[in-house]
């Protein structure tokens, strides 16, 4: 019963969208009227800034931490844990109090996954980095370590549950960036003529 109770807290965390309540407070406004329409960190940097953008990272990374966090204090599976980091970053990316219209659900998942699989994290992170300096592409990098996360879980000899959930919460997350993968492809298509 904990367990289902601590997935469906999850959720409910994953919706309270950081960017979204910044905005809010210090402009008096909806963020998803700008830019993307998302509430996650880089729309949010487009209204507030630098300052912005690394709270709204800050904000989000810590709520995509919690629940994994909390469900390991209690002793809980790792399968829970996972569903945990699913529930917190669905809840992120279609949060109901916003009317399903979220963020895109990378800052969660990289600080459930820091608490999950620190190792794996840092080695994301490092992957970002250096796809980062290549391409000056934030986006860009942020969906190779996604995509790759399940890959490294897999290589590091992970359980399978957690390659499992990194693949699922892939899924979700490039569903969510759908539109900047389009345009990404259009972008590389008008280069190429």
């Amino acid at each position: 019963m904990i367990d289902l109770f601590m997935i469906c807290g999850a959720y409910l965390l994953g919706g309270m969208s950081t960017g979204y309540y910044l905005v809010r407070l210090w402009q008096k406004d909806d963020v998803r009227n700008y830019g993307s329409g998302a509430t996650g960190a880089t729309n949010a940097g487009r209204v507030l800034g630098k300052k912005g953008f690394f709270l709204t990272v800050m904000g989000d990374a810590l709520k995509g931490a919690f629940p994994p966090a909390l469900s390991m204090l209690l002793n809980l599976s790792l399968t829970t844990l996972i569903l945990c980091l699913i529930a917190v970053v669905a809840g992120h990316i279609w949060p109901l109090q916003l009317g399903l219209r979220g963020g895109k659900g990378v800052a969660p998942a990289l600080g459930g996954i820091l608490v999950i699989d620190p190792i794996l994290a840092l080695t994301a992170v490092v992957i970002f980095l250096f796809v980062l300096v290549l391409t000056r592409q934030f986006t860009l990098s942020g969906l190779v370590v996604i995509l790759g996360a399940p890959v490294l879980s897999f290589i590091m000899e992970r359980p399978i549950e957690q390659s499992a959930g990194l693949a699922v919460l892939a899924i979700l997350i490039l569903f969510a960036h759908r539109k900047n993968i389009q345009e990404m492809g259009k972008k590389t298509l008008q280069r190429r003529r």
